[in-house]
């Protein structure tokens, strides 16, 4: 059996109204994809509509928006007035098509603007105090914030104090006190009443930028596009509207600087979807603010310039090269100091690049399944600072939080957390957060949950059907791609590929109908197929090659059902890794115990099946590895039934190689019966090597030919000295109880040891006999 990484939540099925199920016909839309419109809300014709096909008149009046009209006024005042205006904005995708708007909105009614992005190594996130101090003296008479600014008490009171107003436009967590700023812009202020709260830090913006120009700025629309989808807000109501629309002006617009990047990219602009903005375009501007000024991200999307242009894509793709570098290396060294038995995983080392400890977060998260915190270490060994990723069972801003005290700096939210704190403190934290688990009954064993959308038959996945779910997107937070789950299926032609073969690729099979699958960084587990019933979820594509489309699954995640068999045999023996819990290491010879360098597992060594009924029901035993070669067969077969076990790993190492070296030949026996009828004695305890050196026999087949002459008491051998008889009563080798064995024992190893896996598997657990 392999379980699934992650725990299933497979959606039940609605019994839909007939008049939703009537809409459904009428548009041509597939009842399966009902089912899915239906769980996420959409259970009317108007709500189907505006999600299919929404319009500027889904739009919001930004009027509605608390302080929109005093903010509003005072930013006309200071065109009117000629007064320096500053955009303050934030330095990831967010922040630099926040303060892109803003600033173009300001310049299409005439009003002087500059912007400033903050530097995290710096100025840190948010309002800072000797910028805002500096900006004043250099003669700046308005500040305007983008992505930030509800938490800038410091610098805003400052600003205030100073004469000098500042209005903040913002869509992070509200604090309990409001800052002393002129007026606050934001979908959820306490004094507000506005239909939608998740507006990204670029919504805003556009939000101001649409009241200040008294008209919808369709212009701004590809920017809106990129910052929502890459804060990863909810990708619902009036945010689906801006990124649907923002992607069809990204494919029309005429953006000289984003075209450029677009173009580097290798993405088509025509076809530009969600996908390709969060997983190409995003992480280049996110990478400029990760490792220094995110300032070339507002000039690259204001420039008209295209050499200029070029010149700046050209240099965010290079800062993106970099920080996947440092990425993949930090990723690396942080593996390796996690303890896989930790129910969380905190580490943190000196020399760690401070602006790329997220994403390593993240991918230790997703791999082991546990809450993690990646830390670097300041060079006087001091000062820790980095981020936390965390799993939906753990709320891990709530549990940090009860220990607020311990860190110098703190925030976050629920599945995410930044910080600084004290070196010393860092095994505080630690043993918090496993006290965490435990008080509150967190149960990490069991994955992450994977909710599953529909339960598919392979012959339903068709392109058209595939096609049709296009009307899903733009995918993204609270709107996903479905997850489709496939079960009981057959896996054919599975291979491992890719330059380090670190992917799969196979087919399931179903009542004659075949489906092409591929799972990334699965390739370790190709064994795991091949026994057993398979259930595997993914997410269906078209994959277009040379013209033809065929239907594809990108596999997330798969279990088998059944008893698997792992073969560990020969060149295979230590490259799969074994669970370390609920196994029993089984040994038919004390000699092969030594083999096992792990002397904390339960080993036992075989001496009659009750003894491993009795081991197997006592420690709930799940897992079985046969280390050597039983004389026997069925011994092995009668084991592998016993209990619940679910896998079964097949070492099969043979010391003696009796297969291999056989029972030697009349000639050999005969040969050697002259060299002991012509010694006195043999030391063979030191003369063994040089004996089947004279006698040219291979060391391992002597010493059992000498065993078979002991048990026809044509020798003697104590304390390691061989001694012939003098007068032995004749006997033919096959009398030896010795050479009955071996017989047996050749028999068994080519079996075990030569047979393919499917074989074994078909004999380990069905009525076939050796």
């Amino acid at each position: 059996m392999k379980k699934a990484k992650y725990t299933w939540q497979l959606r039940e099925k609605t019994e839909l109204p007939e008049e939703f199920s009537e809409i459904l016909t009428n548009e041509k839309i597939n009842p399966l994809l009902g089912q899915i419109l239906w769980h996420r809300g959409i259970q009317s014709h108007d709500a189907l509509e505006k999600f299919l096909r929404p319009t500027i008149e889904n739009l919001y009046d930004p009027f509605l928006m608390y302080d929109m009209e005093k903010t509003i006024t005072r930013i006309q005042d200071a065109v009117a007035q000629g007064e320096k205006i500053l955009v303050y904005g934030d330095y990831d995708a967010d922040g630099i098509t926040s303060t892109t708007v803003m600033k173009e909105a300001i310049e299409l009614i005439g009003g002087e603007v500059n912007y400033f992005l903050p530097n995290r190594f710096i100025h840190g996130y948010g309002p800072n105090m000797s910028v805002f101090k500096e900006q004043i003296e250099a003669g700046v008479q308005l500040i305007i914030t983008v992505d930030n600014g509800v938490a800038g008490h410091e610098a805003i009171n400052y600003a205030t104090e100073q004469g000098i107003d500042v209005i903040v436009t913002d869509h992070h967590e509200l604090p309990p006190e409001l800052p002393n700023a002129f007026s606050i812009i934001h979908p959820k202020h306490p004094k507000g009443h506005y239909p939608f709260g998740e507006l990204a830090g670029v919504g805003v913006a556009f939000k101001v930028a649409t009241a200040l120009l008294g008209e919808l700025p369709v212009e701004f629309l590809d920017l809106v596009a990129i910052g929502t989808i890459a804060d990863l807000v909810s990708l619902t109501d009036e945010n689906r509207v801006l990124v649907k629309m923002g992607l069809e002006m990204i494919q029309t617009g005429e953006r000289i600087g984003l075209d450029t990047l677009i173009h580097l990219a290798e993405v088509k602009k025509e076809s530009i979807s969600e996908e390709n903005i969060g997983f190409t375009i995003a992480p280049r501007l996110n990478a400029l603010g990760r490792l220094g000024d995110a300032t070339p991200g507002v000039e690259l999307m204001t420039t008209f310039d295209e050499e200029e242009a070029e010149k700046i894509a050209a240099y965010i793709n290079t800062q993106n090269d970099e920080r996947k570098e440092i990425v993949a290396s930090i990723t690396k060294e942080a593996f390796e100091s996690i303890n896989p038995a930790d129910p969380i995983h905190i580490v943190a080392k000196q020399g760690w690049h401070e602006g790329v400890l997220g994403i390593v977060a993240g991918r230790i998260m997703q791999e082991t399944g546990k809450p993690t915190i990646v830390l670097t270490i300041d060079e006087n060994n001091d000062t820790a600072k980095g981020s936390g990723r965390s799993v939906s069972a753990l709320n891990l801003f709530g549990a940090l939080s009860e220990i607020r005290e311990d860190f110098t700096h703190f925030g976050g939210h629920h599945m995410a957390a930044g910080m600084t704190l004290p070196v010393t403190n860092i095994e505080k934290v630690k043993a918090h957060l496993i006290s965490y688990l435990e008080i509150n009954q967190i149960d990490l064993s069991q994955g992450q949950e994977l909710l599953i959308d529909e339960s598919l038959r392979v012959e339903e996945a068709t392109i058209p059907f595939i096609q049709q779910l296009k009307i899903l997107a733009p995918f993204g937070t609270d709107n996903p791609v479905p997850n489709f789950l496939f079960e009981d299926v057959l896996i054919e032609q599975s291979r491992q590929i890719g330059a380090d073969k670190s992917h799969l690729k196979f087919q399931l099979s179903q009542n004659g109908a075949k489906l092409d699958a591929i799972a990334f960084q699965m390739g370790n587990q190709a064994d795991e197929f091949g026994q057993g019933t398979t259930n595997v979820s993914g997410q269906l594509s078209i994959n277009e090659w040379n013209g033809n489309k065929k239907p594809q699954l990108m596999v997330n995640d798969f279990s088998v059902d059944g008893v698997q068999l792992f073969d560990l045999r020969g060149k295979n023996g230590r490259q799969k890794e074994i669970p370390a819990s609920n196994t029993l290491y089984v040994f038919f010879n004390a000699d092969s115990q030594k083999l096992i360098d792990d002397q904390t597992s339960q080993q036992l060594l075989f001496s009659n099946v009750t003894e491993v009924v009795e081991q197997i029901q006592g420690a709930n035993i799940q897992q079985l590895v046969f280390v050597d070669c039983p004389d026997d067969i069925d011994l092995l077969k009668q084991i592998t039934q016993l209990g619940e076990i679910e896998r079964v790993y097949m070492m099969g190492i043979s010391q003696e190689e009796a297969y291999l070296n056989g029972t030697g030949t009349r000639e050999q026996y005969a040969q050697l019966y002259k060299f002991v009828r012509q010694q006195e004695q043999v030391d063979v305890r030191y003369k063994l090597n040089v004996v089947a050196q004279h006698l040219k026999i291979q060391e391992k087949l002597l010493i059992f030919m000498i065993q078979v002459f002991f048990d026809l008491g044509f020798v003697t051998i104590e304390n390691g000295v061989l001694r012939k008889v003098e007068s032995p009563e004749n006997h033919p080798l096959t009398e030896s109880k010795v050479y009955q064995t071996r017989l047996k024992r050749i028999k068994t190893e080519e079996f075990l040891l030569y047979s393919d896996r499917e074989t074994l598997q078909q004999w380990l657990w069905n009525e076939e006999e050796v």
